[in-house]
């Protein structure tokens, strides 16, 4: 995926990768990159760091939050060496300063790929639900939840957490990161729709509203 608000820029670059057998997605935003990165179904994301809606350095922040693996190469036309660091420590992976050329985008892009993989998560499973965080699949005695991508995320958060009482200001730091602040009737929405999905009838309820806190996820 390359994410770059300057659309003359964007079109070389995605002409340049396409002409290299890439299959190349795009956005223009802060808020689409993390949209369409939150799946972690891209090889590479090429990521500038000046962005309308949300700007880089927070994007890579949120998709590191939630165990978003794909390799970032940040690009940014900032060249202190402060700037590459902050890039660095917010989760990117390499940083390549405008102006570059093609070649060495490309080359970076090889080398990121030549990595050794991350160790990806192991699924878990409580009370007949399973999570695979690395396909992000979810089953409850063997039935497909057909979950959105969102309501994975607040399954798998619960099952890291399972007996503890989450109140909703831990939910929104975990979920949200990059928010300043998200209303709880949100969470209480995405709740709802996850524990319509999570409890077919005659199934054990499994999220369960701890009263003047927030949520526990567990069969008792």
């Amino acid at each position: 995926m390359v994410v770059e608000d300057d659309a003359a820029l964007r079109d070389v670059l995605v002409r340049a990768l396409e002409e290299s057998g890439h299959i190349v997605d795009t956005a223009a935003d802060g808020p689409t990159a993390e949209l369409l990165g939150a799946d972690d179904s891209f090889d590479a994301i090429v990521l500038d760091v000046m962005l309308p809606g949300r700007d880089g350095l927070d994007v890579v922040r949120a998709l590191r939050a939630l165990d978003v693996r794909t390799p970032v190469l940040m690009l940014t036309a900032r060249i202190t060496e402060a700037d590459t660091v902050a890039g660095l420590d917010a989760g990117a992976d390499d940083y390549l300063r405008k102006p570059f050329g093609i070649a060495e985008l490309q080359a970076r892009l090889r080398s990121l790929a030549r990595r050794e993989p991350r160790e990806r998560p192991p699924a878990m499973a409580c009370a007949g639900v399973r999570y695979d965080p690395a396909s992000r699949r979810a089953t409850r005695n063997g039935r497909e939840l057909n979950l959105t991508r969102r309501e994975n995320i607040f399954l798998e958060y619960f099952m890291r957490n399972v007996g503890r009482a989450l109140t909703r200001e831990m939910i929104s730091a975990a979920l949200w990161p990059s928010e300043s602040e998200i209303g709880s009737n949100v969470i209480d929405v995405y709740v709802r729709r996850l524990r319509s999905k999570l409890e077919a009838p005659g199934e054990t309820p499994l999220l369960h509203t701890v009263r003047g806190v927030g949520y526990r996820f567990d069969e008792r």
